[in-house]
């Protein structure tokens, strides 16, 4: 995808050693320059249960090479790339605003047609806020669509939100083409938080930054699931405050 193209450039010149990796059951962090997060996912049954390329020899690699991971059809290879491209990532946590992405969503689709690309907990309220909500699922829940139905769905929504876990997938490029009259929100500690997605038609970045990295490997080592996750700064980046 060529967002992996601009995002990967983006970071040359600030490539570092890889000091750990830490694939666990529900999230992935490496830690290069900075500690960076995504999203555990793993492909099930044969051929996709081969592991992963080099395992055992990652700490070898520089930030760089294994960021390239990202743009494997191997999901836990990918989940590992987009980890080490948000290990990356310089914040300015001065261009950042406080708004989660529920109220992101809320301000700006309160009374309009909305969809969600992925399963967030604060579904429920929102459907209770705005004229129509959409949640486009892989794993489908009560009152999901699947995921297919995004090119019915996307092109009549007025926002539209994201999980950033479309970029392990590599669904992402795709949905965002449907999206082209929608304000567009990506969701989750997968997401980078880099301006360069600004240049792809998304509106407000809503992710992560790990803070803590003691306290997030021994989380995520243990277990955690998001709630449960110690060490970490949910942060977002609007196109607005960039200037754009």
């Amino acid at each position: 995808m060529k967002i992996f193209d601009d995002l990967i450039s983006s970071l040359k010149g600030n490539d570092f050693p890889i000091k750990s990796v830490h694939t666990c059951v529900f999230w992935t962090a490496v830690i290069t320059k900075h500690c960076g997060l995504s999203s555990t996912f793993r492909d099930e049954g044969p051929p996709h249960d081969r592991g992963v390329r080099d395992v055992g020899n990652l700490t070898r690699k520089t930030a760089l090479e294994l960021a390239e991971y990202a743009r494997s059809n191997s999901l836990l290879e990918a989940s590992i790339g987009m980890a080490a491209i948000n290990s990356l990532i310089d914040i300015d946590e001065s261009k950042c605003i406080e708004k989660n992405a529920f109220e992101i969503i809320l301000e700006k689709g309160q009374g309009k047609n909305v969809a969600i690309v992925g399963h967030f907990p604060w579904i429920p309220k929102l459907r209770e806020k705005v004229q129509s909500l959409w949640v486009l699922e892989q794993r489908i829940r009560e009152g999901d669509l699947p995921a297919k139905e995004a090119d019915r769905i996307l092109p009549e929504c007025d926002v539209v939100g994201i999980t950033g876990t479309s970029f392990i997938n590599h669904t992402l490029e795709g949905l965002l083409a449907l999206c082209k009259k929608a304000f567009v929100v990506m969701i989750g500690p997968t997401t980078p938080l880099s301006p360069i997605l600004f240049d792809y038609g998304i509106d407000a970045i809503c992710g992560s930054k790990v803070v803590d990295a003691e306290k997030l490997i021994r989380s995520i080592s243990e277990g955690a699931t998001f709630k449960e996750v110690t060490g970490v700064r949910l942060l977002t980046l609007t196109k607005s405050s960039q200037g754009g």
